[in-house]
């Protein structure tokens, strides 16, 4: 699978946030021996209240792990996909408490972010996905 698009990376990032813990790290793996970068961070809370910190945590995840180099091209690209998935979610979930993860992946050219979440309305849960793409220069 050396000739990876953007709905390869997609497919790597959705199953990052809708992972587990525990098998997080053989899917970074096996993401890894396909030359795909990829990290998992679990996000909480008010949704609206959290989309920096949300945005922050994307960054911070990508950049410790290597996925992007530190440069404003990357973070641009980064906080743009990530914000993209948010306003997916958001008419969803604005207002109440969520829980659940991003998973983020890149491979050469292209990097998705997706976000997974479960949306806590008393008893009543609902799941919600949105999932952003951007290009940025190979590493």
């Amino acid at each position: 699978m050396n000739n990876k698009n953007s709905v390869d990376i997609a497919k790597a990032s959705i199953e990052m946030a809708i992972s587990s813990r525990s098998h997080e790290e053989i899917l970074i793996k096996e993401f890894k021996e396909n030359e795909i970068l990829a990290v998992a961070v679990d996000i909480g809370g008010n949704l609206t209240n959290s989309i920096q910190k949300i945005i922050e945590r994307a960054l911070v995840a990508s950049k410790r792990t290597g996925i992007i180099k530190d440069c404003h091209v990357h973070d641009g690209a980064v906080a743009g996909a990530t914000r993209e998935a948010i306003m997916q979610v958001l008419s969803k979930a604005n207002g109440l408490n969520v829980g659940g993860k991003i998973g983020i992946a890149r491979h050469g050219e292209h990097i998705s972010v997706c976000i997974f979440l479960s949306i806590g309305l008393l008893h009543l849960n609902e799941v919600v996905i949105g999932l952003g793409h951007r290009s940025i220069p190979n590493l």
